[in-house]
């Protein structure tokens, strides 16, 4: 049976590309799965140096002990008299602690300060990788002009593809239908060419980062 015209053009493409390959300009570049060399400096340091670059506000704590006094007080100095919070998790820890302007609440017109957990942080990029599986789905990111995120040493991961693997590890098949990296504060460059801050989600970002791991 005669081939079609369609089996002719493939069988004369692969038959080309296999006379006339091309070495790879950079060969040794497959020999190696990481393409970032690691800082002598640690996980934790090369997250708060990335970050802090970006204009994020990094606050390193011991334990949720000394974040819940640290969140205190900077909701102390900026005169925030509700910290929006909608994570089961962090509702009962803060409770625990009788700290009152951390509540739950479902109406997000009038929010100014988002208090969340997330996936995981990327040291290298100094990024937040965040979820629509976690408990503040799609919204809260975006729409509070503060967001502080609260994480734990065991979410540290050096590179994006590492933080994948984690998502891969923890959801399985089931991985979430949003997955966001946040790198620093929302900026743009579109309006008349000058750079403005806040105008597609937060103009702050914190990160507390508790020195132990999630024992959720």
């Amino acid at each position: 049976m005669p081939q079609s015209s369609r089996e002719n053009i493939l069988s004369l493409i692969r038959k080309a590309l296999s006379e006339n390959s091309l070495p790879m300009p950079f060969p040794e570049a497959d020999k190696h799965n990481d393409f970032y060399t690691r800082d002598d400096m640690g996980i934790e340091e090369k997250f708060a140096e990335e970050f802090s670059k970006l204009g994020g506000k990094f606050v390193y704590c011991a334990d949720e002990l000394e974040m819940v006094q640290n969140l205190q007080a900077l909701a102390d100095t900026m005169h925030w008299d509700k910290i929006h919070v909608k994570d089961n998790f962090l509702l009962h820890l803060f409770r625990e602690h009788q700290f009152d302007e951390v509540c739950q609440g479902d109406d997000m017109r009038d929010i100014q300060v988002g208090l969340s957990l997330c996936e995981c942080l990327v040291a290298r990029t100094g990024s937040l990788i965040m979820s629509s599986a976690q408990d503040y789905g799609r919204a809260l990111p975006v729409y509070a002009p503060v967001h502080i995120a609260i994480a734990f040493g065991n979410q540290l991961v050096w590179n994006i593809s590492d933080a994948i693997a984690k998502l891969k590890e923890k959801y399985q098949h089931n991985l979430p239908s949003l997955i966001s990296l946040t790198t620093g504060p929302s900026r743009t460059a579109d309006i008349e060419k000058t750079l403005v801050v806040g105008v597609h989600g937060p103009k702050e970002v914190y990160v507390f980062l508790v020195d132990q791991g999630w024992k959720q």
